[in-house]
């Protein structure tokens, strides 16, 4: 069965992000514009032309206070969750066109990092919006709205999602480190890498 989607700017989405206003989005709507939408999901973690707009350099001082950030894209079509990941920073997103995010809380993870996706949200991100995603809210890739698809810009700070080097598990939260600043619970039929730890239970949620 179908996910309700709501608003952004319903009550329910402040528990997960905020709108940011301000910004002159045109450029990198429209550099956006040359990348590509294929079948699945593709994600590209940096991407020099839309690092050398203007709008890098102003998200990168005002909105990340001064911290490098990198800026990439998450395309494609796709209406299943099939994983969930966080950060240990907010994730900007802007939606290129209309798309749906399917969120949840980093606090409902529980002692044997599993997930019940009963307890997640889906919300529609509209066309032209730029959004902060809370460093503690759980999320994946994007879900399309259309047949054309979705395309969505990341903004992260720099080196995150990149390959990560041998880690030496600590503590038990070690076992979700995917890569780099990225902590990552698959669904057992999201077809996910056998690195990944699989502990999402309840449905694979579709919207």
């Amino acid at each position: 069965m179908s996910m309700m989607v709501k608003k952004i700017t319903d009550p329910a989405f402040r528990t997960y992000g905020r709108i940011i206003e301000g910004y002159d989005l045109s450029g990198i709507l429209k550099g956006m514009m040359e990348t590509p939408v294929p079948d699945d999901v593709v994600y590209v973690p940096s991407v020099s032309q839309l690092e050398a707009l203007d709008i890098y350099k102003e998200i990168e001082s005002n909105v990340y206070g001064q911290m490098p950030i990198q800026i990439g894209y998450c395309n494609g079509h796709n209406k299943k969750l099939n994983a969930v990941e966080y950060h240990r920073d907010s994730e900007i997103n802007i939606a290129v066109n209309d798309l749906i995010l399917i969120l949840g809380k980093q606090q409902d993870i529980v002692s044997d990092d599993t997930y019940d996706t009963s307890l997640m949200e889906a919300f529609l991100i509209p066309a032209g919006t730029m959004i902060e995603v809370y460093g503690t809210t759980l999320h994946y890739a994007p879900c399309h709205v259309t047949e054309d698809g979705f395309r969505c810009v990341v903004i992260l700070p720099r080196g995150t999602n990149h390959d990560l080097d041998p880690v030496e598990i600590k503590s038990q939260e070690d076992r979700l480190l995917f890569a780099r600043n990225k902590w990552l619970i698959g669904h057992e039929e999201g077809g996910l890498p056998e690195s990944a730890h699989i502990g999402l239970k309840g449905d694979n949620l579709e919207v």
